[in-house]
């Protein structure tokens, strides 16, 4: 009888576990990223009264069975079902991640990394990626030797919105090309010419227009009209001011103009040099040898510029010495034609290449960040480039279930789950993903919770029972006394 009162007493202490666990996974049905419990039993030692006997081939007599009395119940584990993914919450925010596949994310507290499967992810006053409770996140960053790959290695904090990444650097116009068609019926190109612009960045940002006039050439046949001269007159700063000449005050308010240090610009071999400076608005006069831009006569088709046959580009620099931020820009022109247009010529300058290469650009501010389903960070700014910051990874364990939980939805490894590497894995090697602008709500199965409570109320009320008819028995052995 005392035996069944333990046992009794053993089957209320593991079912009231079972509850507790049970509370547990209904107390966060709505936690983001939670891994609902199970708890599973065995049984206790057993009272052997009467070993287990073999078959006597001798006598005759048949094997008989131990004779075993169990003493109760036990509780054996608690098993995490982290292979069990919740549900898509969306929440639109760029910064929250959901994993599609295996894996946790890696997060630290400053001294030690731990592992999450809550993606709810924020940003704080140093531009760290980080979750609500503090933990930095953290994953690859940037190749300084290649600003357009990550480099696999030891994971560290994710500084997105650091300094250096609030600006994306300027960058020089290398390549200029021009459209558009010459009409050789175009009066204006046997008089004053026609005004056709480009403009270019240097190497800090700044932007300039270079000024042309394209006229007809006086020394070619009259009645073959497929050459033209092309000139350079000015070349502008962002403020419109000629970079040619310089302000210059004296002293009562009244600016006059003087050449600047810059004197000249070439066009492949020709050179433009400045003649002479108008005090009043500081416009040059450049004279020079022009090159000509001539054309095929029967096709309209672009031939060369310059005075080698085939040549279509020239190089357009401007000289000054020592250190400056300008570079050489090549100025591609074999995208013209000559057809007739109603005595309309339509010439247009733009930056880039014919291959939308060399545009340059200038400094940029951020506007944005995005991550893409690999865990890269991209930066956008405002002079449209985008930036690669970093990559958020994964950290992947032999068993999951064997991480142990350490609350704020967070586990850490132990020495049955596996051990992390430090470098962790790009999510994407065995076909995951992140889902960005959602989050991983809990796993708890409502309905198999709710089974399990009462499957688990009736075991607790079952082993009440044998305790009250235990005791009922006792109280009879007690009574034959009287």
């Amino acid at each position: 009888m005392l035996r069944s009162l333990y046992s009794g007493v053993s089957g209320l202490k593991v079912h009231q576990t079972r509850m507790d666990v049970i509370g547990n996974n209904i107390s966060n049905v709505n936690t983001v990223g939670f891994k609902s419990s199970q708890v599973t039993f065995s049984d206790v030692l057993y009272q052997t009264s009467s070993a287990a006997s073999g078959p006597d081939e001798k006598t005759g007599r048949a094997g008989v069975n131990a004779k075993q009395i169990g003493l109760g119940a036990n509780f054996a584990s608690v098993k995490t079902t982290m292979d069990s993914t919740g549900g898509s919450t969306r929440t639109d925010n760029p910064f929250d991640l959901m994993i599609e596949g295996d894996g946790f994310f890696i997060v630290n507290n400053g001294s030690s990394n731990y592992f999450t499967k809550a993606g709810s992810f924020t940003l704080d006053a140093n531009g760290t990626l980080c979750t609500a409770t503090g933990y930095n996140v953290m994953g690859w960053q940037v190749d300084s030797n290649d600003p357009t790959k990550i480099k696999a290695d030891t994971v560290s904090p994710l500084h997105i919105m650091s300094a250096e990444n609030m600006y994306s650097e300027p960058e020089a116009t290398t390549a200029v090309h021009f459209e558009g068609n010459i009409d050789s019926a175009d009066t204006d190109l046997a008089g004053s010419g026609r005004v056709t612009n480009f403009t270019f960045y240097d190497s800090l940002g700044q932007s300039y227009t270079v000024q042309m006039l394209v006229k007809q050439n006086t020394q070619a046949d009259s009645l073959i009209k497929n050459e033209y001269a092309v000139s350079i007159t000015d070349v502008l700063d962002s403020n419109g001011q000629s970079i040619f000449s310089t302000p210059e005050d004296d002293g009562n308010g009244n600016v006059t103009y003087g050449e600047s240090s810059i004197t000249e610009v070439t066009l492949g071999d020709y050179t433009f040099g400045v003649t002479s400076i108008d005090e009043l608005t500081g416009k040059p006069v450049l004279d020079g040898e022009t090159p000509i831009l001539s054309f095929n006569a029967s096709t309209g088709k672009m031939t060369s510029i310059g005075d080698e046959e085939g040549v279509k580009s020239l190089t357009f620099s401007i000289n000054i010495g020592g250190e400056h931020p300008f570079r050489d820009i090549n100025v591609d022109f074999s995208a013209l034609t000559m057809f007739a247009n109603s005595g309309k010529t339509t010439i247009e300058g733009s930056k880039g290449g014919l291959d939308n290469l060399g545009k340059g650009r200038t400094a940029g501010n951020m506007s944005g960040v995005s991550i893409d389903t690999a865990g890269k960070v991209y930066g956008v700014y405002d002079n449209g480039v985008s930036k690669l910051l970093g990559q958020v990874v994964v950290a992947k364990f032999a068993n999951n279930s064997g991480l142990e939980a350490i609350g704020n939805s967070l586990f850490a490894e132990s020495q049955n789950s596996g051990e992390f590497d430090g470098i962790g894995e790009e999510i994407t090697m065995d076909g995951g993903k992140f889902n960005v602008g959602v989050l991983e709500s809990s796993n708890v199965d409502l309905a198999s919770e709710f089974t399990d409570m009462v499957v688990t109320q009736r075991g607790f009320q079952a082993n009440s029972r044998i305790i009250t008819v235990s005791d009922t028995l006792l109280e009879e052995l007690i009574n034959l006394k009287r």
